[in-house]
Protein backbone atom coordinates (compact mmCIF):
# COMPACT_ATOMS: atom_id res chain seq x y z
CA UNK A 1 0.00 0.00 0.00
CA UNK A 2 2.91 2.35 0.79
CA UNK A 3 4.46 1.70 -2.62
CA UNK A 4 1.13 2.44 -4.32
CA UNK A 5 0.84 5.75 -2.45
CA UNK A 6 4.36 6.68 -3.54
CA UNK A 7 3.66 5.97 -7.22
CA UNK A 8 0.42 7.98 -7.05
CA UNK A 9 2.34 10.86 -5.44
CA UNK A 10 5.02 10.60 -8.16
CA UNK A 11 2.37 10.71 -10.89
CA UNK A 12 0.76 13.71 -9.21
CA UNK A 13 4.14 15.45 -9.05
CA UNK A 14 4.62 15.01 -12.81
CA UNK A 15 1.09 16.29 -13.45
CA UNK A 16 1.80 19.40 -11.36
CA UNK A 17 5.07 19.74 -13.28
CA UNK A 18 3.17 19.68 -16.59
CA UNK A 19 0.79 22.33 -15.23
CA UNK A 20 3.73 24.53 -14.17
CA UNK A 21 5.30 24.23 -17.62
CA UNK A 22 1.96 25.06 -19.22
CA UNK A 23 1.51 28.10 -16.97
CA UNK A 24 4.68 29.73 -18.29
CA UNK A 25 3.41 30.26 -21.85
CA UNK A 26 2.43 33.91 -21.41
CA UNK A 27 5.44 34.75 -19.27
CA UNK A 28 7.92 33.33 -21.78
CA UNK A 29 6.13 34.82 -24.80
CA UNK A 30 6.24 38.27 -23.22
CA UNK A 31 9.78 38.01 -21.85
CA UNK A 32 11.33 36.80 -25.12
CA UNK A 33 10.27 40.02 -26.82
CA UNK A 34 13.04 41.72 -24.81
CA UNK A 35 15.52 38.98 -23.88
CA UNK A 36 16.91 36.51 -26.48
CA UNK A 37 15.95 32.92 -25.80
CA UNK A 38 19.41 31.49 -25.13
CA UNK A 39 20.26 34.45 -22.88
CA UNK A 40 17.07 33.79 -20.95
CA UNK A 41 17.94 30.10 -20.59
CA UNK A 42 21.48 30.88 -19.44
CA UNK A 43 20.30 33.36 -16.79
CA UNK A 44 17.44 31.12 -15.70
CA UNK A 45 19.51 28.00 -15.11
CA UNK A 46 22.43 29.92 -13.58
CA UNK A 47 20.07 31.37 -10.98
CA UNK A 48 18.52 27.94 -10.41
CA UNK A 49 22.01 26.46 -9.87
CA UNK A 50 22.98 29.17 -7.40
CA UNK A 51 19.77 28.80 -5.37
CA UNK A 52 20.08 25.02 -5.14
CA UNK A 53 23.75 25.21 -4.17
CA UNK A 54 22.86 27.65 -1.39
CA UNK A 55 20.08 25.38 -0.13
CA UNK A 56 22.03 22.11 -0.35
CA UNK A 57 25.76 22.84 -0.79
CA UNK A 58 26.83 19.29 0.09
CA UNK A 59 24.32 17.36 -2.02
CA UNK A 60 26.65 16.86 -4.99
CA UNK A 61 29.49 15.78 -2.70
CA UNK A 62 27.33 12.92 -1.40
CA UNK A 63 26.98 11.45 -4.90
CA UNK A 64 29.23 8.60 -5.97
CA UNK A 65 31.46 9.17 -9.02
CA UNK A 66 29.15 6.95 -11.10
CA UNK A 67 26.02 8.89 -10.14
CA UNK A 68 27.82 12.16 -10.93
CA UNK A 69 28.64 10.87 -14.40
CA UNK A 70 25.00 9.91 -14.89
CA UNK A 71 23.83 13.37 -13.80
CA UNK A 72 26.30 15.07 -16.14
CA UNK A 73 25.09 12.95 -19.07
CA UNK A 74 21.47 13.80 -18.22
CA UNK A 75 22.31 17.50 -17.95
CA UNK A 76 24.03 17.45 -21.35
CA UNK A 77 21.02 15.73 -22.93
CA UNK A 78 18.58 18.24 -21.45
CA UNK A 79 20.78 21.24 -22.20
CA UNK A 80 21.26 20.35 -25.87
CA UNK A 81 17.54 19.57 -26.14
CA UNK A 82 16.76 23.09 -24.89
CA UNK A 83 19.21 24.65 -27.36
CA UNK A 84 17.93 22.62 -30.34
CA UNK A 85 14.30 23.33 -29.45
CA UNK A 86 15.11 27.03 -29.21
CA UNK A 87 16.93 27.04 -32.54
CA UNK A 88 14.04 25.19 -34.15
CA UNK A 89 11.59 27.85 -32.97
CA UNK A 90 13.36 30.36 -35.21
CA UNK A 91 12.51 28.27 -38.28
CA UNK A 92 9.05 26.87 -37.59
CA UNK A 93 5.71 27.91 -36.14
CA UNK A 94 5.34 27.67 -32.37
CA UNK A 95 2.37 25.30 -32.71
CA UNK A 96 4.36 22.94 -34.95
CA UNK A 97 7.32 23.16 -32.57
CA UNK A 98 5.06 22.22 -29.68
CA UNK A 99 3.75 19.17 -31.53
CA UNK A 100 7.17 17.98 -32.73
CA UNK A 101 8.68 18.45 -29.26
CA UNK A 102 5.75 16.52 -27.82
CA UNK A 103 6.75 13.55 -29.95
CA UNK A 104 9.01 12.56 -27.06
CA UNK A 105 5.91 10.68 -25.94
CA UNK A 106 6.45 8.38 -28.95
CA UNK A 107 10.26 8.28 -28.76
CA UNK A 108 10.31 7.39 -25.06
CA UNK A 109 8.79 3.87 -25.28
CA UNK A 110 10.84 3.10 -28.39
CA UNK A 111 14.07 4.10 -26.64
CA UNK A 112 13.05 2.41 -23.38
CA UNK A 113 12.40 -0.82 -25.27
CA UNK A 114 15.70 -0.56 -27.16
CA UNK A 115 17.98 0.59 -24.33
CA UNK A 116 16.39 -0.80 -21.17
CA UNK A 117 14.78 -3.87 -22.76
CA UNK A 118 11.49 -2.74 -21.24
CA UNK A 119 8.41 -4.57 -22.51
CA UNK A 120 5.78 -2.02 -23.52
CA UNK A 121 2.27 -3.55 -23.21
CA UNK A 122 -0.44 -2.96 -25.82
CA UNK A 123 -2.49 -0.66 -23.57
CA UNK A 124 0.52 1.63 -23.11
CA UNK A 125 1.15 1.77 -26.88
CA UNK A 126 -2.54 2.66 -27.32
CA UNK A 127 -2.11 5.47 -24.77
CA UNK A 128 0.98 6.73 -26.64
CA UNK A 129 -0.99 6.76 -29.91
CA UNK A 130 -3.90 8.61 -28.29
CA UNK A 131 -1.60 11.20 -26.74
CA UNK A 132 0.15 11.78 -30.08
CA UNK A 133 -3.13 12.22 -31.96
CA UNK A 134 -4.37 14.53 -29.21
CA UNK A 135 -1.22 16.67 -29.45
CA UNK A 136 -1.70 16.92 -33.21
CA UNK A 137 -5.35 17.95 -32.92
CA UNK A 138 -4.48 20.44 -30.19
CA UNK A 139 -1.57 22.19 -31.91
CA UNK A 140 -1.32 21.63 -35.66
CA UNK A 141 -2.68 23.87 -38.39
CA UNK A 142 -0.69 22.39 -41.25
CA UNK A 143 2.67 20.68 -41.20
CA UNK A 144 5.72 20.43 -43.42
CA UNK A 145 9.18 18.97 -42.87
CA UNK A 146 12.02 21.47 -42.98
CA UNK A 147 15.18 22.44 -41.09
CA UNK A 148 13.25 23.80 -38.09
CA UNK A 149 11.10 20.69 -37.76
CA UNK A 150 14.15 18.43 -38.15
CA UNK A 151 16.22 19.97 -35.35
CA UNK A 152 13.13 20.23 -33.15
CA UNK A 153 12.59 16.50 -33.64
CA UNK A 154 16.21 15.95 -32.59
CA UNK A 155 15.37 17.84 -29.38
CA UNK A 156 12.39 15.51 -28.85
CA UNK A 157 14.72 12.51 -29.10
CA UNK A 158 17.06 14.09 -26.54
CA UNK A 159 14.15 14.82 -24.19
CA UNK A 160 13.08 11.18 -24.54
CA UNK A 161 16.61 9.99 -23.78
CA UNK A 162 16.59 12.23 -20.70
CA UNK A 163 13.32 10.67 -19.54
CA UNK A 164 14.65 7.16 -20.15
CA UNK A 165 17.92 8.00 -18.39
CA UNK A 166 16.11 9.33 -15.33
CA UNK A 167 14.00 6.17 -15.27
CA UNK A 168 17.14 4.05 -15.25
CA UNK A 169 19.44 6.09 -13.02
CA UNK A 170 17.49 8.26 -10.57
CA UNK A 171 16.82 7.14 -7.00
CA UNK A 172 15.05 9.05 -4.21
CA UNK A 173 18.27 9.29 -2.20
CA UNK A 174 20.19 10.87 -5.10
CA UNK A 175 17.38 13.07 -6.48
CA UNK A 176 18.56 16.39 -5.01
CA UNK A 177 22.24 15.99 -5.86
CA UNK A 178 21.44 14.79 -9.38
CA UNK A 179 19.08 17.73 -9.89
CA UNK A 180 21.70 20.29 -8.85
CA UNK A 181 24.42 18.78 -11.05
CA UNK A 182 22.06 18.54 -14.03
CA UNK A 183 21.08 22.19 -13.72
CA UNK A 184 24.72 23.30 -13.40
CA UNK A 185 25.52 21.45 -16.64
CA UNK A 186 22.46 22.94 -18.40
CA UNK A 187 23.45 26.44 -17.25
CA UNK A 188 27.02 25.94 -18.51
CA UNK A 189 25.86 24.71 -21.94
CA UNK A 190 23.37 27.55 -22.43
CA UNK A 191 25.91 30.15 -21.28
CA UNK A 192 28.57 28.84 -23.68
CA UNK A 193 26.01 28.86 -26.51
CA UNK A 194 25.12 32.52 -25.96
CA UNK A 195 28.57 33.94 -25.03
CA UNK A 196 29.68 34.78 -28.61
CA UNK A 197 26.93 37.45 -28.84
CA UNK A 198 27.13 38.50 -25.19
CA UNK A 199 24.54 37.83 -22.49
CA UNK A 200 21.50 40.13 -22.46
CA UNK A 201 20.03 40.52 -18.96
CA UNK A 202 16.43 41.42 -18.08
CA UNK A 203 16.02 45.16 -17.58
CA UNK A 204 12.79 45.57 -15.60
CA UNK A 205 11.58 44.39 -12.21
CA UNK A 206 8.72 42.52 -13.84
CA UNK A 207 11.09 40.66 -16.15
CA UNK A 208 13.31 39.68 -13.23
CA UNK A 209 10.27 38.40 -11.31
CA UNK A 210 9.35 36.24 -14.33
CA UNK A 211 12.91 34.91 -14.62
CA UNK A 212 13.07 34.12 -10.89
CA UNK A 213 9.75 32.26 -11.08
CA UNK A 214 10.99 30.22 -14.04
CA UNK A 215 14.39 29.61 -12.44
CA UNK A 216 13.27 28.58 -8.96
CA UNK A 217 9.76 27.14 -9.38
CA UNK A 218 9.66 25.91 -12.97
CA UNK A 219 13.41 25.25 -13.16
CA UNK A 220 14.95 24.00 -9.92
CA UNK A 221 11.88 22.63 -8.15
CA UNK A 222 10.37 21.19 -11.33
CA UNK A 223 13.50 19.28 -12.33
CA UNK A 224 13.87 18.01 -8.76
CA UNK A 225 10.23 16.81 -8.86
CA UNK A 226 10.85 15.06 -12.18
CA UNK A 227 14.07 13.43 -10.97
CA UNK A 228 12.39 12.19 -7.78
CA UNK A 229 9.18 11.08 -9.52
CA UNK A 230 11.03 9.11 -12.16
CA UNK A 231 12.75 7.12 -9.45
CA UNK A 232 9.30 5.58 -8.90
CA UNK A 233 7.72 5.54 -12.38
CA UNK A 234 8.58 3.88 -15.71
CA UNK A 235 9.78 6.24 -18.48
CA UNK A 236 6.80 5.76 -20.84
CA UNK A 237 4.26 6.37 -18.10
CA UNK A 238 6.14 9.53 -17.14
CA UNK A 239 6.19 10.77 -20.74
CA UNK A 240 2.44 10.25 -21.15
CA UNK A 241 1.70 12.21 -17.96
CA UNK A 242 4.04 15.05 -19.02
CA UNK A 243 2.33 15.24 -22.43
CA UNK A 244 -0.43 17.11 -20.54
CA UNK A 245 1.77 20.22 -20.74
CA UNK A 246 0.22 21.64 -23.98
CA UNK A 247 -3.25 20.87 -22.60
CA UNK A 248 -2.52 22.98 -19.53
CA UNK A 249 -0.98 25.67 -21.75
CA UNK A 250 -4.21 25.85 -23.75
CA UNK A 251 -6.33 25.94 -20.61
CA UNK A 252 -4.26 28.82 -19.20
CA UNK A 253 -4.60 30.58 -22.57
CA UNK A 254 -8.40 30.35 -22.26
CA UNK A 255 -8.45 31.27 -18.58
CA UNK A 256 -5.89 34.08 -18.49
CA UNK A 257 -5.42 35.04 -22.12
CA UNK A 258 -9.02 35.39 -23.19
CA UNK A 259 -8.68 32.80 -25.97
CA UNK A 260 -11.74 30.89 -27.15
CA UNK A 261 -12.59 27.41 -25.89
CA UNK A 262 -12.60 25.63 -29.25
CA UNK A 263 -13.63 22.17 -30.34
CA UNK A 264 -9.95 21.48 -31.18
CA UNK A 265 -8.97 22.20 -27.58
CA UNK A 266 -11.75 20.00 -26.22
CA UNK A 267 -11.01 17.10 -28.58
CA UNK A 268 -7.21 17.25 -28.50
CA UNK A 269 -7.04 17.89 -24.78
CA UNK A 270 -9.60 15.17 -24.16
CA UNK A 271 -7.56 12.59 -26.08
CA UNK A 272 -4.39 13.42 -24.13
CA UNK A 273 -6.36 13.26 -20.87
CA UNK A 274 -7.82 9.85 -21.79
CA UNK A 275 -4.31 8.62 -22.64
CA UNK A 276 -3.03 9.69 -19.24
CA UNK A 277 -5.97 8.24 -17.34
CA UNK A 278 -5.75 4.94 -19.21
CA UNK A 279 -2.26 4.25 -17.83
CA UNK A 280 -3.07 5.63 -14.39
CA UNK A 281 -6.36 3.82 -13.75
CA UNK A 282 -5.65 0.48 -15.41
CA UNK A 283 -4.19 -2.33 -13.26
CA UNK A 284 -0.51 -1.61 -12.78
CA UNK A 285 0.71 -4.93 -14.17
CA UNK A 286 -1.28 -4.32 -17.34
CA UNK A 287 0.41 -1.06 -18.24
CA UNK A 288 4.04 -1.25 -17.18
CA UNK A 289 6.94 -3.56 -16.79
CA UNK A 290 9.46 -3.22 -14.01
CA UNK A 291 11.83 -0.26 -14.41
CA UNK A 292 15.31 -1.74 -14.79
CA UNK A 293 17.25 0.68 -12.60
CA UNK A 294 20.90 0.38 -13.52
CA UNK A 295 23.10 -0.40 -10.54
CA UNK A 296 25.37 2.42 -9.36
Amino acid sequence: MGERRTTVLAAAALLVLAACWGSTFFLIKDLLERVPTLDFLAVRFTIASAVLLLVAPRAIGRLSPTVRKHAIVLGVLYGFAQILQTAGLAHTAASVSGFVTGLYVVCTPLLAAAILRTRIPAITWAAVALATIGLGVLTLNGFSIGYGEFITFLSAILYALHIVGLGAWSTPAHALGMTILQIIVIAALCTVATLPDGVVLPQTTGDWVSVLYMAIIVGALALFAQTWAQAHLPPTRSAIIMSMEPVFASLFAVWLGGEQLTSRLLLGGGLVLVAMLSVELAPRRAVEGEVPHIAV
